[in-house]
């Protein structure tokens, strides 16, 4: 195991793992604005103070601000962060240039360019290590821990893991992100031992792991990979494989999701900006693929936060579109208004959760504990 990498290493990684992704997710809102004639204020990397920044010959502000927590893209018409301006507000001369006075569907597909831009990215950066570096072919079963639920199950080194609890398993990193989100669950299991195929039920182990102060479960099938080649492909190939990875991360985030509101997942397992940073710094400890590879993790991630019906983030312009598509005329001003306070609010109350797990996972509380004891 590496040692934790020094602190400016972390800073640096974060930035550079952060500013790109937050860059091409703001790209995709502004050029399927462009596309539909939307003028563009500012395009802001970061928030607060600008240090750095130009004027386009189109009147757009680029900027970057200092602190590197997100971006913004402000259109023509936008008024708050609720996009919501009336036809009367919009002056004449920028009707035709406004975003609130586009058709629906524009509007609709301006703001989901912006996750679907991650998910491209994800996808894109896969596929060129697909063809580079190559695809490792790991859902076969290298070791069995003694004891452990897969020697229960009856699994054996060489045997092929197809699915676990109805989830297709191509990859070893599909196995350990279905099971370790089901600790002590009884799950279906589905492999393959030479050209037979078999199915087990088996209930998964618990493993404890101390992270800080906070103490985190996850499942344990007790398998370890087998240690095969890696499998070069070609670019079109690549793509493919590339998109079926992205899909399967996406259907992971939202197993994830379910198993957190359902309760057999801790919320102790969330992390914040902290943890995001000190992940990007070990991954440029590892080297440059490993930390490439974390930067297609992390885009997927954002694109699939952004796309949750929150208000405030992309999901939540899509919902209220939707409404009004049904209703075929917008929610009021004054309902928009207050939803987006309580998303706000929400957004607010998880980072501050989020981040007292980092420092909980960092040790801050267990060294307080002490002092104060």
């Amino acid at each position: 195991m590496l040692a934790q990498p020094p602190l400016w290493l972390t800073l640096v990684a974060f930035v550079c793992a952060l500013g790109p992704l937050v860059f091409f997710h703001e790209l995709g809102h502004y050029l399927v604005a462009r596309w539909f004639g939307v003028g563009a204020e500012t395009f802001s990397i970061g928030f607060g103070r600008e240090i750095l920044g130009w004027t386009d010959k189109r009147g757009t502000r680029w900027k970057v601000g200092w602190l590197p927590l997100g971006g913004y893209v402000k259109f023509v018409g936008d008024m708050n962060p609720a996009s919501v301006q009336s036809a009367s507000d919009v002056p004449e001369e920028l009707r035709a240039a406004s975003f609130q006075m586009k058709p629906l569907w524009q509007r609709f597909l301006i703001v989901l360019a912006g996750p679907m831009a991650n998910f491209l990215l994800a996808i894109l950066i896969f596929a060129a290590l697909f063809s580079v570096v190559g695809t490792p072919i790991s859902n076969f079963v290298g070791q069995i821990t003694k004891g452990s639920a897969a020697e229960t199950a009856g699994l054996r080194p060489g045997d092929r893991i197809l699915s676990v609890a109805g989830r297709t398993t191509p990859a070893y990193a599909d196995i350990y992100a279905t099971v370790s989100m089901r600790p002590g669950q009884t799950v279906d299991l589905v492999y393959l031992r030479g050209d037979s195929t078999r199915q087990a039920r088996v209930k998964l182990g618990v493993e404890v792991m101390k992270d800080g102060s906070n103490r985190l479960t996850r499942g344990k099938l007790g398998v370890g990979p087998s240690i095969g080649h890696r499998e070069r492909v070609g670019p079109a190939k690549a793509v493919v494989m590339a998109t079926q990875t992205t899909a399967r991360m996406v259907r992971s985030s939202v197993d994830a999701l379910v198993q957190l509101v359902t309760g057999r997942l801790s919320p102790k397992n969330l992390g914040g900006p902290m943890k995001i940073a000190q992940v990007a710094g070990e991954g440029a400890s590892y080297g440059l693929v490993a930390f490439v590879g974390f930067l297609a993790f992390l885009s997927i991630n954002l694109g699939f936060i952004n796309l949750l019906p929150v208000p405030m983030l992309d999901g939540g312009h899509l919902f209220f579109y939707a409404i009004e598509a049904v209703r075929r005329r917008p929610v009021s001003e004054q309902a928009l208004e207050w939803a987006f306070r309580g998303g706000l609010a929400a957004i607010l109350a998880l980072l501050l959760f989020t981040t007292a797990n980092d420092l909980g996972s960092f040790g801050l509380w267990e060294r307080l504990g002490r002092l104060i004891g």
